[in-house]
């Protein structure tokens, strides 16, 4: 994806949430960290804070929905371009009332490699931390997400577009 930006000289990429071999909060990280001009605007059906926030903190100048009408992505390219970042302002007002998120990283890395169902004893599910480590990380984030276990820790976090 960098290659192809870098090889097309494009001013602004046009990402989903889900895309074909990475997602488009990781994309608009690595474009970010490869061509600093470039400008990353999101337009995804997946509209919930914990993308809008995931996904301006990987770089990303502006995120749309997809049901919002062509003109007003038409206009945040034209924003983006000038300098601004450009939020649709339900989802802003979402964001704001929402709040910040409690997860580390790490959280949602553990709550990711957990999504499968695998138990705490699977290779300690992420390769460089104990069973310990990773049991007292999915305590964490299901007293943080006040689930009751982590089927429903995983449910919440993808919910709200956490993970």
């Amino acid at each position: 994806m960098v290659a192809a930006a870098l090889a097309a000289r494009v001013d602004v990429a046009l990402l989903d949430i889900e895309m074909p071999g990475m997602t488009g909060i990781e994309a608009a990280a690595a474009l970010r960290e490869a061509l600093p001009w470039l400008k990353v605007v999101v337009r995804t059906t997946f509209g919930r804070p914990g993308y809008l926030r995931r996904a301006m903190e990987a770089g990303a100048a502006a995120f749309l929905v997809k049901d919002a009408p062509a003109a007003q992505l038409a206009d945040a390219v034209r924003r983006v371009l000038a300098g601004e970042r450009v939020i649709g302002p339900t989802l802003a007002a979402a964001a704001l009332a929402e709040g910040a998120d409690p997860l580390t990283e790490r959280e949602r890395e553990v709550l990711r490699a957990a999504a499968d169902g695998s138990t705490n004893a699977e290779p300690a599910l992420v390769p460089h931390l104990s069973q310990g480590t990773v049991r007292n990380y999915l305590s964490t984030a299901i007293q943080k997400l006040t689930a009751r276990n982590r089927a429903e820790a995983v449910r919440i976090a993808r919910e709200k577009g956490r993970l």
